[in-house]
């Protein structure tokens, strides 16, 4: 009897903990406990791409186009990050003095296979949250005296440009602009524009790696050693490159470099980083300050050291690094840039006219088209509510088509149907 009773208790709390299990854990449960098979890219490439699609929790009726604005962490993220919660919040850390907070840690473990991944050492690499945040550190903490120049595009992020906006407003620098054609020819025309722009007040030069306004991947290597043959800081803001394509931070020569993994690589939201080259490291001041702000010998950590923070959006942010390098990075750029090329060649086909370079190696994931008289979020709104098909753009006719590995054919040709049914429909 006691044994009945006994077991009767036990089913009742499994049953209890399973009608509270979140549905999050139900739909991790669901997706493939492991990766496909890497022979099988080899038979059916399509296929192997639709397997990965299932770690996603975007359901399969819905086609996303906007990974330029922030990506779906897939299943092994989200695991990391549920099981860091799970035990970071028991409270049983090994010492009297360790909690689950980052803001005086150095956190090796994390920032050991990000330095590897992006091509730096360690020390050269602070853990912050977004790439807005790291630009902010650069601006406020380069010395700069008024009248001396930052000199960026007319294609800036808010994130990249207003922290200079207000280093302007503040102390007197200036902001300059160079115009970055719709689309660049080449990568001799956008050296050429930003060298013409060059003054002998030129302080820093602020670019974004990869153009979150019409995808185009600048000529950075180029950049960053013009600047340096003239004595100039150099500082990139890479918030898509992570995950979009290879990247190694050492060989582009840039003296600072800004990044948010939550776009390509699929890492947490609220994951990001700051490089800032060693020999640069000690002229950077820190924008926040606490016990060690002024230390030298920990290096860009210092910039990291912020207060209390999220441990478990860095085990998610190593996961996605995993995964990543599980699948391959070379696999992925190439499965990025062949889908965009096909986006973007049937939308030329279209009459779209192409603001992302006919060139090939001045784009990677991203299409920008301007279509008018389509207006964008009339299309935008429409092809949601109506299809579950999500893109981004802006007013009044720019598309801006984000590829990222995970989208299909099938779901890029479902989008062009729609745009052409849409066109059609609205003249």
């Amino acid at each position: 009897m006691n044994d009945r009773r006994a077991f009767l208790r036990t089913s009742a709390a499994m049953a209890a903990a399973l009608a509270l299990t979140p549905k999050l854990l139900a739909q991790l449960a669901a997706a493939p406990a492991s990766l496909p098979e890497r022979a099988l890219f080899e038979r059916d490439a399509e296929a192997y791409w639709s397997e990965l699609r299932k770690q996603f929790l975007i359901p399969e009726d819905e086609v996303y186009l906007n990974n330029g604005t922030v990506g779906s962490s897939p299943r092994p993220v989200l695991q990391a990050i549920y099981d860091a919660y799970e035990e970071t919040e028991k409270m049983a850390q090994a010492e009297p003095e360790d909690y689950p907070i980052w803001g005086y840690a150095a956190w090796n473990e994390f920032r050991d296979p990000l330095a590897a991944f992006v091509g730096c050492s360690r020390d050269e690499i602070a853990l912050v949250r977004n790439a807005t945040e790291a630009n902010n550190y650069i601006a406020n903490g380069v010395d700069m005296k008024p009248g001396d120049e930052v000199l960026m595009s007319d294609q800036e992020h808010p994130g990249g440009e207003q922290p200079w906006q207000l280093k302007a407003k503040r102390y007197g620098i200036v902001t300059k602009k160079f115009i970055l054609p719709k689309p660049p020819k080449d990568a001799a025309e956008i050296l050429n524009r930003l060298s013409d722009a060059i003054t002998n007040r030129t302080r820093v030069i602020f670019v974004s790696h990869i153009s979150t306004v019409t995808g185009v991947v600048m000529p950075a290597k180029e950049i960053c050693a013009l600047a340096r043959s003239k004595g100039i800081l150099s500082a990139l803001d890479g918030a898509h490159v992570p995950g979009m394509m290879k990247l190694d931070i050492r060989s582009l020569g840039c003296d600072m470099y800004s990044s948010s993994p939550h776009k390509w690589l699929q890492a947490p939201k609220g994951s990001g980083f700051l490089y800032v080259r060693d020999e640069v490291i000690d002229r950077l001041w820190s924008t926040i300050a606490t016990e060690g702000w002024d230390d030298p010998k920990i290096r860009a950590e210092r910039f990291q050291r912020i207060g209390s923070s999220n441990v478990p959006a860095l085990h998610g942010l190593r996961a996605s690094i995993k995964l990543a390098e599980d699948i391959g990075m070379d696999r992925i750029e190439a499965r990025h840039r062949k889908m965009a090329d096909y986006i973007h060649a049937e939308m030329v086909k279209r009459g779209a006219e192409s603001w992302t370079s006919s060139d090939p190696a001045l784009r990677c994931a991203i299409a920008t088209v301007n279509v008018p008289p389509v207006q964008r979020m009339e299309l935008e709104n429409w092809l949601w509510h109506t299809h579950k098909i999500r893109i981004r753009g802006g007013d009044p006719h720019k598309l801006r088509l984000s590829t990222p590995y995970y989208l299909l054919k099938k779901d890029v040709d479902r989008f062009l149907e729609k745009f052409d049914e849409y066109k059609e429909a609205h003249g």
